[in-house]
């Protein structure tokens, strides 16, 4: 909690630093007009990504004199789990955080720029995103929509977990006996693979393990994953970076509200949401080492995963995107060879 309040205090005084600069609000005929927007995370009240999320809406609030509310609300709790995105785009959300591969059912695309095989891990990912051009293809691949991303918007986070499982996996033949919630190309994948996989929203996820619906799953940290209480499901934690080296989040925003603000909101806004990305980012490094411990003290098992499942996983995945690559629109192959060859120059620093 130490790092929390700390993370906390940085972000608290970049609130008092920026609204200093800001205009103060007068009241009368020439007072500016308050805009109010509603945004959304995509997970429960307990997921250190809603908690980033609501801290932000908090901070634009105060940081802009009350000009700019934004009004957080918890996934789920204004459209279903995982429809945030639609949601902007209607504008009954002005803005939204949530995992790019939520939204495959309208670009197959979604899937590169997210908790996947072969993806780039954090710093790389986040600069690729901010630097090399990523933010750029995301909104190309969304056009039409009525929602805009930009530099600054994306959350990396740590690999995930490969998987809180109740059974144990020492081979690749043991995938065939699991039945999995597995999101994303990583989902399709495994499937491909052998393993019977569903899609259930994190806040369920608890449930589903206690009645016995899956058996494994995977969803996000070990920091979000321990404050989620997995531990008294699943007696096995797997960890690998090969499924999923990252777990990025996106902030997106409704065109028109974002059109609609004056300039010095979208500088404060975009700036903010750079600043609170990066620190959830930090915080789950952090409190990720700290849970990996607790999930031990818990009586859990954290083990890696097989060489071989590795192996095989990313032969599959790699196979998997030379198909897609041929047989998507060319947005598809655009996204996943402007990544690849970021992560080869990258490596080549190391």
């Amino acid at each position: 909690m130490w790092a929390m309040r700390r993370v906390l205090f940085a972000l608290l005084v970049s609130v008092l630093v920026v609204g200093a600069f800001m205009p103060a609000v007068v009241e009368g005929a020439d007072a500016p007009k308050k805009i109010v927007w509603k945004s959304s995370g995509h997970g429960p009240a307990s997921d250190p990504s809603q908690i980033y999320h609501d801290l932000l809406c908090k901070a634009i609030t105060e940081a802009s004199g009350g000009r700019l509310e934004i009004k957080p609300f918890v996934g789920g709790s204004i459209v279903p789990a995982y429809k945030e995105l639609d949601a902007v785009h209607e504008n009954v959300l002005q803005l939204c955080y949530t995992c790019p591969m939520y939204n495959l059912d309208k670009w197959s695309a979604a899937g590169l720029i997210s908790s996947r095989p072969g993806a780039l891990a954090g710093e790389a990912l986040r600069t690729w995103f901010n630097y090399g051009g990523g933010a750029d293809l995301m909104n190309k691949m969304m056009e039409g929509y009525n929602v805009m991303t930009f530099p600054g918007a994306l959350s990396p986070l740590p690999e995930e977990v490969f998987f809180h499982s109740k059974k144990k996996i020492e081979s690749l033949e043991d995938l065939k006996t699991i039945k999995a919630r597995c999101m994303g190309d990583g989902g399709e994948i495994l499937k491909r693979m052998g393993m019977a996989t569903v899609i259930i929203p994190g806040g369920e996820l608890y449930e589903a393990m206690k009645r016995g619906t899956i058996d494994a799953f995977e969803y996000s940290t070990l920091a979000s994953n321990w404050n989620m209480h997995f531990n008294e499901v699943a007696d096995y934690v797997y960890l690998s970076p090969v499924r999923a080296p990252s777990d990025p989040q996106v902030f997106f925003v409704n065109k028109d509200a974002w059109n609609a603000l004056p300039k010095d909101l979208q500088l404060l806004v975009q700036t903010f949401i750079d600043r609170f990305t990066q620190a959830q980012h930090e915080y789950l490094v952090y409190e990720s080492i700290i849970a990996l411990e607790k999930f031990k003290a818990a009586g859990n098992q954290v083990l890696k995963v097989p060489a071989e499942v590795n192996t095989a996983l990313a032969a599959e995945a790699a196979k998997f995107y030379e198909e897609k690559i041929a047989n998507e629109p060319p947005i598809f192959g655009e996204i996943y060879n402007s990544m690849k060859a970021f992560g080869v120059a990258y490596e080549t620093m190391k």
